[in-house]
């Protein structure tokens, strides 16, 4: 349903590397159903785990108030609606500064293969592997941090979301560059946010998306025209 709305928001938005995310009230409403649609099926199990805790807790009788799923999703998308806006500013400040850094011309391409190529470095580093781990073991996330009521539904939320932004900030930073508004790259980005989170072989995927995007940054530095979307 999430990639239904997304489509048409994006609509005639994608001018390539780059995309200017327009003003900041259009960039976050685009910016919490790209993340439905992008981050929910990698998130999946940690929602599914969290809702069947409550519900054996409420069958046994302990505290678990009804809709703390909904509020720790809530508190999942405020962590990432905070890092969006983050994103936001230092995009828009680096525009008003540098109003051609960003373009489309060899300055921006070399600097868009630059970002992508960072983000394929983080891949291998410690702090992505920690981050990942946390993502890829739900029960051990939530039995250890459990909080009871919805402002502790809140909590757990928002942690969640932290430990998935360290997880996934590089691959979505990658997005700004390649074209945020691009349907496809969301479709990319988003695949290998679910790969590396929910396929067993979590090495294997880990070193496989950070070859592709290394293999992105190359093609975009040097073959742009062989780039999908308008202006690569």
């Amino acid at each position: 349903m999430s990639w239904v709305v997304t489509a048409p928001r994006m609509s005639g938005m994608d001018m390539g590397r780059w995309t200017d995310p327009g003003s900041l009230g259009f960039f976050l409403t685009t910016w919490v159903v790209m993340l439905a649609a992008m981050m929910f099926p990698s998130v999946a199990p940690m929602v599914v785990s969290y809702a069947r805790i409550h519900r054996h807790r409420r069958e046994s009788g302990r505290p678990a108030p009804r809709g703390g799923t909904a509020v720790f999703v809530a508190g999942y998308l405020i962590a990432w609606t905070i890092f969006g806006v983050a994103a936001y500013a230092l995009y828009a400040s680096v525009a008003a500064l540098f109003p051609n850094f960003l373009s489309s011309d060899p300055g921006g391409r070399y600097l868009a293969a630059g970002v992508i190529l960072a983000a394929a470095a983080y891949q291998l580093t410690a702090a992505k592997n920690v981050a990942l781990m946390k993502c890829r073991t739900p029960m051990d996330f939530i039995l250890r941090r459990m909080r009871s009521g919805y402002g502790g539904a809140l909590r757990m939320g928002v942690e969640h979301g932290t430990w998935c932004i360290g997880c996934c900030w590089a691959l979505m930073v990658a997005l700004f560059a390649l074209g945020v508004m691009n349907v496809g790259w969301m479709a990319v980005v988003g695949a290998f946010i679910a790969a590396e989170k929910m396929l067993p072989w979590k090495r294997l995927t880990n070193r496989s998306v950070a070859i592709a995007l290394t293999v992105i940054a190359l093609v975009v530095a040097l073959a742009p025209a062989a780039m999908p979307g308008p202006a690569l």
